[in-house]
C-alpha cells in the first residue's frame, strides 16, 4: 500500500464508501498514483484494470483509495493499492485489502509491498518471500553476447506456456495484448517483452533457462532503447542487477515480494528473471 502525498486540501468527510472500480474512476486513480510518485499513465491503469476486479474508496465523490485483484489461474496479484494521504489512519487500507483478498478466493495471493504497506500486509497474513529491485535510467547501447531476434505475436501461446512454468501465472491473454502493443524478443528458448510504460519503456517479463540468455535479452532491449528511459523490475535472486547497472539502469528502489496462502509448484527449468511489472508479477 502506498499513501499519496498530502496537499493543502482536507477532506471534510469522516466516512468513505467502497464501490466497484469502473473506468469512470480512472482519472481519480491517476491523480492518486501521480501524487504517490508513481509513473503510471492512463494507459497503464487501463491495462491493469482490463485484467482485474477492483474497488475504489470514495469520499465526497472523490477517489481516495484504490485496489485491484488480478486473477491469473491459481494465482492472483494484489496491486495498485493506494490510499490518499489525507485518509490515513481511518482503516481505509485494510478495508480495501479485505475486499480484494476476498476477490482472490482460494488462490495463492501475491503482491509487492512498499515500506508503508508492509505492516498491514503482514497483519493480513502475507509473508515476505523475496525482494524486487527496480532499475531504471537512460539505456546505453549494448551488444548482446548471444543471438537475439524479434519474435511475433503468433509465438505468444508457446511463450505464455513458458511464462506459466516460470511464474505460476496463467496470463496468456495479457501477454498477447502486450506483445501486440510492443516488441517480442527471443533468445534461445527464452523471451522478453518490451513496451511503453510510464516515463518511457519497460522490459518484462524476462523468462529463460539461464542468466546468460536473460542478460542477452536485457542487452538487446537496451540497444533498442539506447538514449531513452528504460525500466526493469528484477527479483533479487535473478543475478542481473549488475548487468542492469552496466546498461545505464541504476537501482531506484523496489519492494518486498509477499505471498498469502502460498501453494507448492512443480519444479521448472524456466525462471522469471524480470517481472512483467511490480503490479502484475
Amino acid at each position: 500500500m502506498t499513501a499519496s502525498k498530502p496537499d493543502t486540501a482536507t477532506l471534510s468527510q469522516d466516512n468513505f464508501q467502497i464501490t466497484a472500480f469502473e473506468p469512470t474512476h480512472l482519472d481519480g486513480a491517476l491523480r492518486l498514483s501521480a501524487e504517490a510518485g508513481w509513473p503510471h499513465r492512463t494507459e497503464d491503469w487501463q491495462l491493469a484494470l482490463s485484467v482485474s476486479k477492483g474497488v475504489v474508496a470514495l469520499a465526497g465523490g472523490e477517489v481516495v483509495g484504490t485496489a485491484l485483484c488480478s486473477p491469473f489461474g491459481d494465482v492472483a496479484a494484489m496491486n495498485m493499492i493506494i490510499v490518499d494521504a489525507r485518509m490515513r489512519g481511518r482503516g481505509l487500507g485494510r478495508a480495501l485489502m479485505e475486499q480484494v483478498i476476498a476477490f482472490g478466493g482460494a488462490r495463492e495471493l501475491r503482491l509487492t509491498a512498499t515500506a508503508d504497506g508492509l505492516p498491514l500486509y503482514e497483519k493480513l497474513g502475507f509473508a515476505a518471500c523475496g525482494k524486487v529491485l527496480q532499475h531504471q535510467g537512460i539505456a546505453q547501447d549494448a551488444t548482446p553476447e548471444l543471438p537475439v531476434y524479434t519474435g511475433d505475436v503468433q509465438d505468444m501461446p508457446a511463450l505464455a506456456a513458458l511464462d506459466l512454468q516460470a511464474s505460476g501465472l496463467s496470463r496468456a491473454g495479457l501477454l498477447a495484448v502486450i506483445a501486440a502493443q510492443g516488441e517480442v524478443l527471443r533468445c534461445g528458448n527464452g523471451f522478453a517483452l518490451l513496451r511503453d510504460f510510464g516515463r518511457g519503456r519497460v522490459l518484462g517479463p524476462v523468462v529463460g533457462q539461464d542468466v546468460a540468455s536473460a542478460a542477452a535479452l536485457m542487452a538487446e532491449a537496451a540497444r533498442r532503447c539506447a538514449g531513452q528511459f528504460l525500466r526493469v523490475d528484477l527479483p533479487s535472486d535473478a543475478g542481473l542487477s549488475k548487468t542492469a547497472t552496466q546498461l545505464g539502469l541504476v537501482a531506484a528502489g523496489g519492494g518486498v515480494a509477499m505471498k498469502k496462502a502460498a501453494k507448492t509448484r512443480a519444479p521448472s527449468n524456466y525462471k522469471t528473471f524480470a517481472l512483467l511489472s511490480q503490479a502484475l508479477g
